[in-house]
């Protein structure tokens, strides 16, 4: 996607510095973005970019229920709904970080496999790249507003194929070792919940989830082929049961999940968000319990066979 960039701004609206490349510029123009292991959301090229994507007619949140989400609900009760960042209290699928997953990981008109799409933004990024993109969601509704999403898109660009289902079923349906590319962002367990369905796993206690979201995870490695890559954007979650607000170590158990899957850990990558709400919301939380306020992710990357062969696939295509 090659656009002129527009003028991204803050949450006060004064324009943001354009840092794009300068003294990395042969690393942005080889690479899109320098592969570090931390990808800074809130830099003024990464926001300019975003805002393409945005302008091409994205609308993830059509198709969520959300004001049925407690981060809705309490955004929408502080006044703060529209705030750059609060998404009306939703998470947002960054469509830069899917752009550039798919140039890093995916070879040349590859296929890329999607076990919890969600909205629309991985499946029209990967369209609007060339790529074929096949995403999976529990949600009728869901899928019918990603189709009507997927209207934006370029005439040539090859259409996302989107499949209303549970992934622990449609899953066995796939042809077997046939993607390139495995990427996602699953639920994180009962931080939201995506609808009432019992099949929905952000609806299930963590153990029954842990087991599913595994089961899930073993299903989509026999769809793909040898020596390719998975990406899944995770992060840490509190246990709501802990009258500490302990962690879960949902991050570590992502990983466990994966190895026994068949995957091995390769890299990890942090995601730098924006703030958003989160200097208003900071000051109770951390005075009365030194509970940090959170504004990054993880990317964990997993290689099924042998990262240099899966390179040489990737580079050989592009």
């Amino acid at each position: 996607m090659k656009k002129t960039f527009t003028v991204a701004t803050n949450i006060f609206g004064d324009p943001i510095e354009d840092q794009s490349p300068k003294d990395n510029q042969i690393l942005y123009d080889n690479y899109i973005y320098p592969p570090f292991s931390v990808l800074d959301t809130i830099q003024g090229w990464w926001l300019n970019r975003k805002q393409l994507w945005i302008d091409l007619g994205i609308d993830s949140e059509v198709g969520r229920d959300v004001k049925g989400l407690d981060t809705y609900r309490w955004v929408k009760s502080k006044g703060l709904t529209g705030l750059a960042g609060d998404h009306s209290g939703i998470s947002i699928f960054d469509p830069v970080l899917a752009e550039l997953m798919y140039n890093w990981y995916t070879p040349q008109n590859g296929e890329i496999l999607d076990p919890f799409a969600g909205g629309s933004v991985r499946g029209i990024v990967a369209a609007e790249c060339g790529y074929r993109y096949t995403g999976i969601d529990l949600r009728q509704e869901q899928i019918e507003a990603n189709l009507e999403q997927a209207k934006i898109l370029s005439e040539n660009s090859p259409k996302p194929n989107w499949i209303v289902g549970d992934s622990n079923v449609v899953l066995d349906t796939l042809e077997k070792s046939h993607y390139d590319f495995l990427f996602s962002c699953p639920p994180y367990h009962d931080l939201e919940k995506y609808s009432q369905d019992p099949a929905d796993i952000s609806n299930m206690e963590y153990d029954k989830f842990l087991e599913l979201f595994e089961s899930i995870v073993k299903k989509s490695y026999a769809c793909m082929k040898d020596d390719t890559f998975a990406c899944f954007v995770v992060g840490e979650i509190r246990n709501k049961k802990s009258s500490i607000g302990k962690y879960r170590n949902f991050v570590g158990h992502t990983i466990d999940l994966f190895e026994n899957s068949g995957y091995n850990y390769y890299n990890e990558f942090i995601i730098k968000n924006s703030v958003g709400s989160l200097p208003i919301r900071i000051g109770k939380q951390w005075d009365n319990s030194r509970k940090l306020g959170k504004h990054h992710q993880n990317v964990l990357v997993f290689v099924n066979g042998d990262p240099v062969v899966g390179t040489k696939k990737i580079k050989g295509s592009n």
